[in-house]
């Protein structure tokens, strides 16, 4: 067996030229067993949260949060990012969200992209024409290409807990996130510094400061190994994980020559507590649309978030809106514009310097109510926040959350579950469902909920107890209702038996699955 095998692809000799090959495979070896052994750590975590241990803030790092340090200021370039907007690495989306007027777009290797080795690769491809502003798209009845003033680009790459299959490194499948990270970096980091910028990225998932320490570790070899400046690799870290949220400052700090401040990723965040706290009684969530960013637990989240970075003179980005208008109905238009307006005047509102829009109608809205706060000021990370005192008590204050446990919300949870996963099966990794962009964050949610109520026995508003039976029935009823709206023919076109398999593997099971996506990943090509 050769010690390297590689998929083959018609776009393969593009990307994996020798010389990325070798740079991508001397940097798995290098750092694939650190990878490995934080993976086990957060085994051993859920094993403790399983027995009740509850997380708290790190005594070992008292000195790092009381210190009086701060990170590395943002290059001008991108000093103000008050509206970015985020979506697949397809090149039409791609041309669409660069020339949509946010400050950035992060091109999403991750929870918006389905894995196929062909979106992989093909994403790969688009990354570097966009660095390049050779972009381009034609097809029968538009032809797209980037204006002269496009978003900054960043990119994200895939979490520390996704492989690779079609990567196999001696034998063994690659981290997906040193794949992604390694061809990118390889391929485009002299090309943008020449061009004024860098090579800027977003970092999901994490759950330690000693993931953020590996990520910086990474970065390191790949400056001094392609001898691009130290520190010219820069990344934002999205805070998506609970347990992250008690080492927000550990997390800058680890990165801080790299550092370009946080994100609320509010909807894996909302995921983490379900799966984190999976057995326990008191963190039972109730209908996802009754866990909003005003609940108490999310409140503290994201305070907590912007007071840490103003205080390491870091940004604080603000979380995704999901909502996405619908050109062909005014009025869930109007109600979704009114919804996107609200929120991001609470984030700019409460200190945010920039927030996350998913569709480029909705950059305006958001922009508008950046403006009214920053106005000419690039960002506010000069505004402290003081007021904000977060114990861990705030954090894991689920209980406090309120809301009901409905019919209604089971239906929509499996309704979104199927719809995503067949989306995801057929290699669109962000489906518009019910007038919201979905992802694979919130099919979690979607999922997680489900698991949750059938493990701890929750009656319904109707008085009915959610079991496995009822979650079936409710299946059957939602797919008989899914291929009726989007008719037979079209119906067809995607894989529900499939979609329904994972479903139940990853929302019926004794055990919590950790991601859906892993054995959704088994079955794509």
């Amino acid at each position: 067996m050769s010690e390297i095998q590689i998929t083959e692809h018609s776009r393969l000799e593009q990307v994996f030229t020798p010389e990325a090959t070798d740079f991508l495979v001397n940097m798995v070896r290098r750092f694939r067993d650190e990878r490995n052994e934080l993976l086990e750590e957060r085994k051993n975590r859920q094993s403790a949260f399983a027995s009740g241990v509850k997380p708290d803030f790190l005594e070992e790092t008292k000195s790092i949060r009381e210190g009086d340090w701060k990170v590395s200021p943002p290059p001008e370039g991108i000093a103000d990012r008050r509206v970015e907007i985020t979506g697949p690495t397809e090149r039409k989306m791609m041309i669409n969200a660069l020339n949509s007027g946010a400050r950035v777009f992060m091109a999403d290797c991750e929870d918006s992209s389905t894995p196929t080795w062909d979106n992989v690769l093909e994403g790969q491809i688009n990354i570097r024409d966009a660095f390049r502003r050779e972009l381009a798209l034609e097809t029968q009845d538009k032809k797209y290409r980037l204006n002269d003033e496009i978003a900054t680009l960043f990119i994200r790459p895939r979490g520390w807990h996704l492989s690779e299959k079609n990567v196999l490194i001696d034998g063994i499948p690659a981290p997906a996130s040193l794949v992604d990270f390694g061809l990118v970096i390889f391929h485009n980091s002299q090309e943008v510094i020449r061009r004024g910028t860098g090579p800027y990225f977003y970092l999901p998932k994490l759950e330690s400061h000693k993931e953020a320490r590996l990520w910086n570790d990474v970065f390191c070899y790949a400056q001094e190994t392609l001898e691009i400046p130290h520190g010219s690799i820069r990344a934002t870290v999205l805070i998506e994980t609970i347990l992250a949220a008690f080492e927000m400052d550990e997390i800058l700090y680890e990165l801080k020559d790299h550092s370009l401040g946080l994100n609320a990723g509010r909807w894996d965040y909302i995921f983490s507590v379900a799966k984190k706290f999976c057995l326990d009684p008191n963190f039972v969530l109730p209908d996802r649309s009754d866990v909003t960013m005003t609940v108490p637990f999310m409140r503290a989240y994201t305070e907590l978030m912007i007071s840490t970075c103003h205080k390491r003179g870091a940004h604080a980005i603000g979380g995704m809106s999901a909502f996405i208008p619908n050109r062909r109905d005014p009025e869930v238009t109007e109600e979704a514009l009114k919804k996107v307006s609200d929120d991001k005047s609470r984030e700019a509102a409460d200190g945010c310097d920039g927030t996350w829009v998913a569709h480029p109608d909705l950059v305006e809205i958001a922009m508008k109510e950046f403006d009214d706060v920053l106005k000419d000021r690039p960002n506010q990370i000069d505004r402290l926040r003081d007021d904000v005192s977060v114990s861990a008590e705030d954090l894991l204050s689920i209980d406090r959350t309120g809301g009901e446990i409905t019919l209604a919300g089971l239906r929509i949870n499996v309704e979104i579950g199927l719809r995503y996963i067949a989306s995801w099966l057929a290699g669109t990794g962000a489906a518009a469902i019910n007038n919201l962009m979905e992802d694979a964050a919130t099919a979690e949610i979607s999922r997680a909920q489900v698991w949750q109520w059938i493990q701890h026995g929750k009656k319904l508003d109707n008085g009915e107890t959610v079991t496995s039976n009822l979650v079936k029935t409710v299946i059957d009823e939602e797919i008989a209702a899914i291929e009726e709206q989007m008719g037979v023919k079209e119906f067809s076109k995607f894989p529900f038996d499939q979609a329904r398999k994972v479903f139940e593997e990853v929302a019926l099971a004794d055990e919590f699955v950790d991601f859906l996506t892993l054995p959704a990943y088994e079955i794509i090509d």
